[in-house]
Order: structure tokens, then C-alpha cells, then sequence
């Protein structure tokens, strides 16, 4: 009976679940695990399949989502507005230091506050640029304002270089949006003493003038962060401030004293061709370049080139001795002006008789002069000048000289005029130089503004004029001083054996030579006897006055100023004054 309930059982499941009942599990045989299903929860290989393919499905979306934002990214026209974030360059620009030939600082680095702005959080435009302009000086106000409300911007400079003290001043303001950025600035101490020489840098401390551009071309600068001092040696000038002070307020006096629109000098070493001290005024203060944009601030004596007058007397005798085209006692007819291609050559004081070169020279005939050009004759004159380095290209640490501007042909007039200084046209410092050239025994030097070493004179160069030539012009120079008939008198100084010539220059104008405008100058040289100084005083249309007798000439304006100018540099560049001697 058993087994029928048993096989009616195996029936009833049969049709229930339509499969054969499981087989019986010996006691104690673990569970089938090895096939899906067996062993776990009623549908839990499912649902873990399911989970993984929605991972899946998750993480190909976010990459099809990126790749499609990338695509439509690229997609978008530039000429759409985008925020821009302009800041400054990180890093300064450190200058060696500027020093005379003492050591004296002229020129130095100091770490200075920028003030700037970032735009977007600067709350109120309008009252911040209203207020920073009652605390800084010369600010834009409308630029400033546009600056500040262009929210694109994040970097906007307000104003750099500002001392400690102002930006002090504008932090305590507690405007939002502003801050500051260290920075170097290049300053001058001895301000507008030798600013033509100096020079100037921009904005950035990279040079732009003179002496500064010269380090930049040459030394190198050094680009640091955060600002500090240079690495370098400091350059070392050849100018003496204490040279450059005495000759800047000796021009400052004359230039008064003569109602002169302009005034320039340099003192220049004889044997090295270093400038010991060179000004032009009106200067600037180079601690405010902008200054040195103002066209009557220009270096007159570098930068520009002028007909010089009888001062070029000088390089005339020179031709004539050098050449053996006469001696100091040969005499030039002087008796009437010279009428030559429609011009009329004439005196200022005639003498109406014939002079000698000596003569000549010392009353500064211009007839003279043109009957000695005549006896040298155009070519040699002009190869002469050649020779000596007065017709080429002058260059020097400030730059290229302005060139010579001789005739434009050199016939008999042309010739005849350049003899005394008209007609040919060049730099004052260039000319200096030459009457060192002629003045040291012949020997070219070049004008440098960097010392040279102590006893470093480069005397390879053949010599330009012989050493015989070079003794008399000195001593022609000297007679110039001493002698009553000289018109150089004025510039003496007991003891020092000043020498020098002077020169009457008529300015050029349209209508032809002014007589009213006149630059008048005075070359010096000291001790005449072994001239170790070249000194050369100008002054720019000088008027009548008090102090010059009513005359605008040298020998009234310029000459008195170079003697009291060399009675200053001799105790600072220790030339000691002797007992008086016997001229020579």
C-alpha cells in the first residue's frame, strides 16, 4: 500500500509541476552548487546581471555626454565674448649702478609699490578712480573709470612707481578690489647734474637713453624675482661730480648773466679723451624722463651740429704750420674785405692793413683766415681736415655724434668761409676733440664717457700734426690769454696757464646769417703749456647786457665764464696753480 501512495504521489506531482520529482540526497551530501540557481536566493543571478549592465550603460552615457560637449564646444564661434585676465610680467629688470669716477652713486635700483586694480571686485568704479585721483597726481580719470568698469579685465596698473609713503597713503583708503605689486625703479641722487650723460629708462627699467641705453646694448641687465639688486659691478664714468657741478652752475650764471635762450660745456681729458664733466642746458631731471621728450631739452652738444664761428681758427692755423704753407710771421693781406662768387668777406674790427698769422689769429680777422685758406688751397684744406678727424663719423657710449656737415663743394669760397667757421657745420664735443687732437702733440683721442684706467693711454696712432705744429698752437693759444691784443684776456686765471680762443658765430636763417643771433663760444685748454683739459663754453643767442658790455661776442660772454669755470676744477682735479712764469 505503500507503494501505491508513494506512485500515486510521484503522479499527482507529475501533472502538478510537469517534471520528475528530484532524485533522494544521501544523508550528509552537501548541496549542487556547480549549476546557476542552486545554492542561492530564488532569482539572485538576475539581478546581479541586471546591475552590471546598468553600470555599463551609466559610464558609456557620461563619455558619449563629454565627447558630445567637447564636440559642441568646438563648434562655437570665437567671436563670442570670453573673459580675459591680463597681469603684468612677474619679473623686474635690475640695472647695475651708475658711479663717477669717486665712486659717487649717479644712478641706482630701489624697490618701488605698483598699484593696480583687478576690475572685478572693484565695487564702484567711479568713486574709486574719483578717489585715487585726490591722492595720486596726473591720473585719467575717465580713462581710469573705463578700466575699472570693464569686468573682463583682471589685471589694470593705476600707477607704478610710487614711493612708500603714497602707497601707504592708498592702502589706508581701503578701496576693495586694489593692491600692489613690488617693483624696481632706477633713480638718479644727483638729479639733473648729469642727466644728458645718464640718460633714461622706460617704465619697464630697460634703458633708453645715453649712457643707460649703453648698458643694456653692451653690460646686460638681469631679469630677477622677486626685485633685487643687480649681480653686476657698478659702471664706473669718467665723469667727476663734483667737475660736473661746478660746470653746470657756471653755465647756469653765464647763461643768465647774458640773457642766453641756451647755454652747453664739457670739460674733456686731453690725453685719454675722457669727458670729465659735459652739460647742455635747459636739462631735465631724468628721475621723470618725460623731461627728455622736450625739444628744448635736447643735448646740443652730441645730438646736434652747428656752424661754430672763429674757434675753428684753430684747425686753419693748424693746416697752414703743419702744411709749411708759412710761419707765425707771414702776413695775409687784410687791408679791404675779400668779394669772392657774390660775397663779401669782412672783419667785425678791421684793421685795414696786412697781419701776420700770429695777428691774425689773435685778433681773429676773418679776412686773415680766408687769405691763409687761400694759401693752403681747397683740397689741402679739406684733406687736412680729414686728416685730423674733423670730417668723419663720431660715435661714442651716448651714441652716434651728429655727423659733420661740410660744404657741400670745396672751391675758393667754400674754403675761404669754412676757415673761419661757416659754411661747415658740426657737433661741439666732436669738435673738442680735435682741438685735444692738435693741442696734446698731435696724438687722436676719442671722447669716451667710461674711466679709463690710471695710465692707460693709447698712443698707438700715428700722430695727425707734428709735435712742432702742436707746440706753437699752444703757444698761440696761450699769447690768446695773455696778450692785450688777444681776445681771449677775460678768460685768464693767474697760475693755471689758461690758453684758448674764442668764436662769433652768426646763426643761419632763411633770409641768410642773423646779426641779432649768435652763438657764442670760448675753447680753452689747461695747463696751456702741457694741456692735460679741454674745456668748451657756449652760449645760444646771448642778448646785450650789463654784464657783457653790450657785446654778444666770445670774449665778452664765454671766455670770462671759462675762467671762472677753471678756477673751480683746478683744486678738484688737483691741478695746483704755479708761481708766475715767462710765457712761451
Amino acid at each position: 500500500m505503500s507503494g501505491r501512495s508513494a506512485s500515486a504521489a510521484d503522479r499527482v506531482r507529475k501533472v502538478v509541476h510537469g517534471a520528475p520529482p528530484p532524485p533522494p540526497r544521501p544523508v550528509g551530501a552537501e548541496a549542487d552548487t556547480s549549476r546557476p540557481g542552486r545554492g542561492r536566493g530564488v532569482g539572485g543571478g538576475a539581478v546581479s546581471r541586471r546591475r552590471l549592465a546598468a553600470f555599463t550603460l551609466v559610464i558609456i552615457g557620461a563619455f558619449c555626454a563629454v565627447a558630445l560637449q567637447l564636440g559642441r564646444l568646438g563648434l562655437i564661434s570665437q567671436d563670442r565674448p570670453s573673459l580675459s585676465v591680463a597681469r603684468a610680467g612677474e619679473r623686474s629688470f635690475a640695472r647695475p649702478d651708475i658711479v663717477d669716477r669717486q665712486g659717487r652713486v649717479l644712478a641706482t635700483d630701489i624697490v618701488s609699490p605698483g598699484l593696480f586694480a583687478d576690475p572685478l571686485h572693484v565695487t564702484d568704479p567711479d568713486a574709486v578712480a574719483l578717489e585715487l585721483a585726490n591722492h595720486i597726481d596726473g591720473l585719467d580719470i575717465e580713462r581710469l573709470r573705463g578700466e575699472l568698469a570693464d569686468r573682463s579685465r583682471r589685471f589694470v596698473w593705476i600707477r607704478r612707481g610710487l614711493t612708500p609713503a603714497k602707497a601707504q597713503e592708498i592702502h589706508d583708503l581701503g578701496l576693495p578690489g586694489l593692491a600692489f605689486r613690488p617693483e624696481l625703479r632706477r633713480v638718479y641722487p644727483a638729479g639733473r647734474f648729469a642727466a644728458h650723460v645718464l640718460g633714461t629708462v622706460s617704465i619697464d627699467n630697460l634703458g633708453t637713453l645715453a649712457i643707460e641705453r649703453h648698458i643694456d646694448q653692451t653690460v646686460g641687465i638681469d631679469a630677477v624675482e622677486p626685485p633685487g639688486r643687480s649681480p653686476k659691478a657698478p659702471v664706473a664714468l669718467s665723469l667727476d661730480l663734483a667737475a660736473q657741478h661746478a660746470l653746470r652752475s657756471e653755465l647756469e650764471l653765464a647763461m643768465a648773466e647774458n640773457q642766453a635762450v641756451a647755454a652747453a660745456g664739457l670739460v674733456l681729458d686731453a690725453t685719454t679723451g675722457e669727458v670729465v664733466a659735459m652739460s647742455s642746458l635747459p636739462d631735465f631731471d631724468p628721475n621723470h624722463s618725460g623731461g627728455a621728450l622736450v625739444p628744448e631739452a635736447i643735448d646740443r652738444l652730441t645730438r646736434e651740429r652747428f656752424e661754430l664761428g672763429s674757434v675753428l681758427k684753430l684747425v686753419t692755423v693748424a693746416a697752414v704750420l703743419d702744411g709749411s704753407h708759412g710761419g707765425l710771421e707771414t702776413f695775409y693781406d687784410a687791408s679791404a674785405p675779400i668779394e669772392i662768387a657774390g660775397r663779401v668777406i669782412r672783419d667785425d674790427h678791421p684793421q685795414n692793413r696786412p697781419l701776420t698769422l700770429q695777428e691774425v689769429f689773435l685778433k681773429s680777422s676773418n679776412i686773415g683766415a680766408a687769405r691763409m685758406a687761400e694759401a693752403v688751397g681747397p683740397e689741402a684744406l679739406r684733406d687736412f681736415m680729414d686728416r685730423i678727424g674733423l670730417l668723419r663719423p663720431l660715435t661714442s657710449e651716448l651714441g652716434a655724434m651728429a655727423e659733420p656737415l661740410p660744404p657741400v663743394r670745396w672751391d675758393d669760397l667754400h674754403a675761404m668761409t669754412s676757415a673761419y667757421g661757416h659754411g661747415i657745420a658740426l657737433a661741439p664735443m666732436h669738435f673738442a676733440a680735435v682741438a685735444g687732437t692738435l693741442l696734446n702733440g698731435g696724438h687722436p683721442i676719442y671722447p669716451t664717457f667710461l674711466k679709463v684706467p690710471e695710465g692707460r693711454i693709447d698712443y698707438r696712432a700715428r700722430p695727425v700734426i707734428s709735435p712742432e705744429t702742436s707746440a706753437r698752437l699752444r703757444a698761440l693759444m696761450r699769447l690768446n690769454v695773455t696778450s692785450p691784443q688777444g681776445t681771449g684776456r677775460r678768460a685768464d686765471v693767474p697760475g693755471l696757464d689758461v690758453g684758448g680762443k674764442t668764436g662769433t658765430a652768426e646763426i643761419p636763417t632763411p633770409e641768410g646769417y642773423s646779426k641779432e643771433r649768435v652763438i657764442a663760444s670760448f675753447v680753452g685748454a689747461f695747463p696751456a703749456h702741457e694741456p692735460r683739459y679741454i674745456t668748451y663754453v657756449m652760449l645760444f643767442e646771448p642778448k646785450h647786457t650789463d654784464a657783457n658790455g653790450a657785446s654778444r661776442g666770445g670774449g665778452r660772454t664765454a671766455a670770462p665764464a671759462t675762467a671762472r669755470l677753471i678756477s673751480r676744477l683746478a683744486p678738484i682735479l688737483g691741478v695746483t696753480p704755479r708761481p708766475l712764469m715767462a710765457d712761451f
